[in-house]
């Protein structure tokens, strides 16, 4: 299940934090694929990272993601 993200530490967090300013989304049927990497003008995009999920995980992950933005938003103002 997903979960939203705090400032507390996890023992199970990742050691290692990448920035991504780039996303592509695919899907077939059965599954979801998210593609994040580095996109610079007059640089080539750099995928770094793929994550592979279904589509329940999928609706998890955009139920978090809305809940985030929102929380930020209340906090520091609308996002452009």
């Amino acid at each position: 299940m997903a979960q939203r993200s705090s400032s507390k530490p996890h023992s199970h967090s990742p050691s290692k934090g990448v920035y991504a300013n780039y996303f592509e989304v695919g899907h077939t049927a059965f599954e979801f694929v998210i593609d994040f990497g580095q996109s610079y003008a007059g640089r080539e995009t750099c995928c770094h990272t793929r994550i592979v999920t279904s589509p329940t995980y999928a609706r998890a992950l955009l139920q978090t993601l809305t809940e985030s933005v929102e929380e930020y938003q209340k906090r520091f103002g609308e996002v452009e």
